[in-house]
């Protein structure tokens, strides 16, 4: 079994938990739990793979990280609750929400994943050139003198042609990055049935303001709080009314 490191804290009969977002740990979320913790219990969590929890046995996607949530929940008797999710949090919590409706009572999320990208067409020249080079260094690899040589070769083709975030991870998290990134959850959108609030930096480059647009029209019961100014963290950059705002949705008064 895998051990999920978390905190509870606070006391109240509204029960919260946060999730992260993708390289992040529960800590990039104590100061919101801490915002709430006076008039509800909350719950921060590091996801498999980061922070003080054990890493995935095997590479994970979104469904081995929802259920490794799910019983959790159940393990610290914490169902039902509330959940504010960042970015990879927000594919979780969609994931989570659509699955089992009786697991959230309210949703928030801000800057959240889940929707894909279109390809442009210069990520497509990109993504071909990478295959090609690599295909050549595949078969360089073969050949045991040029072993080691082609293993640097690919190590720094994959630093030119990835990602930040693909890059930061060693070869087995890689695989499970790839595993999420390449899920599109765009179709659970609908089956979301709980109250949803969508809080979105307008300066947002990592999940452009779009996607919480099209969250908005598709899932059934949601309202968008436009952070102007703010960036892919803008609940941390305008803490204090993002603060306000989730615990007037969350818990009232």
């Amino acid at each position: 079994m895998t051990r999920i490191h978390r905190e509870r804290r606070g006391s109240g009969e509204e029960k919260i938990l946060f999730l992260h977002g993708w390289g992040c740990t529960g800590a990039m979320m104590k100061s919101v739990a801490d915002a709430l913790a006076p008039n509800a219990e909350v719950m921060t969590l590091d996801f498999p793979g980061f922070g003080e929890s054990d890493r995935p046995p095997e590479p994970w996607g979104v469904p081995e990280y929802a259920e490794a949530v799910r019983a959790l929940l159940q393990e610290e008797d914490f169902i039902p609750c509330s959940v504010v999710a960042h970015s990879f949090g927000g594919r979780v919590a969609i994931w989570l929400a659509s699955e089992y409706p009786n697991l959230f009572k309210k949703i928030v999320i801000t800057g959240g994943a889940g929707i894909k990208k279109p390809q442009t067409e210069e990520a497509k020249k990109r993504s071909e050139e990478f295959k090609r080079k690599k295909a050549v260094w595949e078969k360089v690899k073969t050949v045991k003198l040029f072993s080691g040589i082609a293993e640097k070769a690919e190590e720094k083709l994959r630093q030119q042609y990835g990602s930040a975030d693909y890059n930061a991870l060693d070869e087995e998290m890689r695989k499970t990055f790839v595993k999420v990134i390449s899920l599109d959850l765009a179709d659970r959108l609908p089956r979301i049935q709980q109250p949803t609030l969508l809080l979105w930096g307008d300066h947002d480059t990592e999940t452009p303001l779009w996607m919480g647009q099209r969250m908005e029209r598709e899932i059934p019961d949601a309202g968008l709080v436009i952070l102007e100014g703010g960036t892919h963290f803008a609940y941390l950059e305008q803490a204090a009314r993002f603060n306000t705002i989730i615990r007037q949705f969350l818990i009232g008064g």
